[in-house]
């Protein structure tokens, strides 16, 4: 009856395409995988259950249809947290313990998803910390590189789960600092005893988004080329420059959606022609009609939003930062990307499977 939890230092870091990476290779070498999330913080009703939104998504990767509520126990709802917070917060651990004995009877190996931070949900006792050592199970935590690494986090996680700490695995890592931690970061983590199972690159497919995903999250609308919003956006650009400056940047930034202001026609006109996935213009300003006609022509979308440049920009970045991993093509790269970068046979024999 092994298990393994699959934490991070922080939220969005790739928890569930570790978990699905890892669930798919086991269930390709033939192991009975089981699934669950003890705590999960995005409440969904499913068949009249209350469970969470991203276990019911990889329950369904995995092939799996155990009950939500059984699958997530605790669920943090905004009438959870006000309890919690007015110190109405029960002993959790025990329904956390037998939720876990009950889905991984009879399963080779139970993957146990984190969520937030391995300390998010520490007010109520029920942080991926407290959970891993009341469960006594491996923990393999994520660190995904975002300006830097969390290497004094994960040194300290050592210090504190000892041997239950199976490795950590370095995500989102750019080519121009592939080197420094190969050269630095990692061995100076394994002189601290901490394993690194695997050091992911960064893929800008992953953190990809569609067009009309991106218009409903920006809260704008299509108003041209509505066809091609299933187009993807991997990056962006912003359109404040002059035309000669901004064409420099542009050419060398493939699938970058570009953000303009509704009057800066130059602006818009060239990166029509030089194939953005999508325009989106700020100020709730419509472009002229050689634009939209254009737009169409080319087959390129234009979304339309009301707020600033400076804010729409500042929205986007965390779009692109925290966009679930739900298209299929997402799914299979990230598989692809785990299986490739993941020292599994060591994560095997640590959790004593053959």
């Amino acid at each position: 009856m092994a298990g393994i939890y699959v934490g991070s230092t922080s939220g969005y870091s790739g928890k569930n395409m570790v978990i699905m990476g890892l669930g798919l290779k086991f269930q390709k070498e033939g192991f009975n995988v089981g699934y669950y999330k003890p705590v999960g913080a995005m409440p969904k009703e499913v068949a009249g259950k209350l469970g969470d939104d991203d276990a019911n998504f990889v329950q369904g990767v995995l092939g799996l249809e155990e009950d939500p509520s059984e699958v997530t126990p605790v669920v943090v709802t905004q009438d959870f947290k006000v309890k919690a917070f007015s110190g109405q917060c029960p002993d959790l651990m025990e329904i956390i313990v037998k939720g876990y004995e009950k889905l991984s009877a009879g399963k080779d190996v139970t993957l146990v998803a984190g969520s937030g931070s391995m300390y998010s949900g520490t007010y109520c006792n029920v942080d991926g910390v407290s959970v891993v050592k009341r469960l006594n199970i491996p923990a393999i935590v994520i660190d995904r590189f975002q300006k830097e690494l969390n290497y004094d986090y994960l040194v300290v996680l050592k210090e504190t789960l000892g041997d239950n700490l199976l490795g950590v695995i370095l995500n989102d890592i750019t080519p121009n600092f592939l080197d420094e931690v190969e050269s630095l970061i990692v061995p100076f983590l394994n002189r601290k005893g901490v394993r690194v199972l695997g050091i992911i690159p960064k893929d800008p497919l992953m953190g990809a988004i569609k067009v009309a995903d991106l218009a409903e999250r920006l809260g704008g609308k299509v108003i041209s080329a509505q066809h091609k919003a299933e187009r993807i956006v991997e990056s962006f650009l912003i359109g404040t420059m002059q035309v000669e400056n901004f064409l420099t940047h542009f050419r060398k930034n493939k699938n970058a959606a570009v953000i303009v202001g509704g009057d800066r026609s130059d602006v818009q006109l060239v990166a029509l022609e030089g194939d953005s996935p999508c325009l989106v213009l700020t100020g709730n300003l419509y472009p002229n009609d050689i634009i939209l006609t254009r737009s169409e022509v080319l087959e390129i979308p234009i979304i339309v939003v009301r707020d600033d440049t400076f804010s729409v920009a500042k929205k986007m970045e965390t779009i692109l930062q925290r966009h679930k991993l739900r298209d299929i093509i997402k799914i299979k790269q990230g598989a692809q990307l785990v299986s490739s970068n993941i020292d599994f046979e060591f994560i095997k024999k640590g959790i004593g499977l053959k």
